[in-house]
């Protein structure tokens, strides 16, 4: 892990596209602008954690769900 100081109105460039900037100093928190391509995705650490979660529980499945879902498509085709 790289560690940096940075004062306010200061940045740090990753890449070509990317620029953090110290927007805000107060309290005990650091607000952080970030630009970067929209393209790319920007989260918060837990957000991206809770993202990671819910995308490995969806690749969860049990037969029996399986088997339930397969007799609900197998009831639409026949009407």
């Amino acid at each position: 892990m790289l560690v940096l100081t940075r004062k306010l109105g200061e940045g740090i460039i990753i890449g070509d596209d990317i620029k953090i900037t110290i927007v805000e100093l107060k309290g005990g928190g650091v607000r952080i602008g970030i630009d970067a391509p929209r393209e790319m995705k920007v989260h918060r650490q837990e957000v991206f954690d809770r993202i990671k979660q819910e995308n490995k529980e969806a690749t969860q499945w049990d037969i029996a769900d399986l088997n339930k879902l397969s007799s609900i498509l197998d009831v639409g085709r026949k009407n």
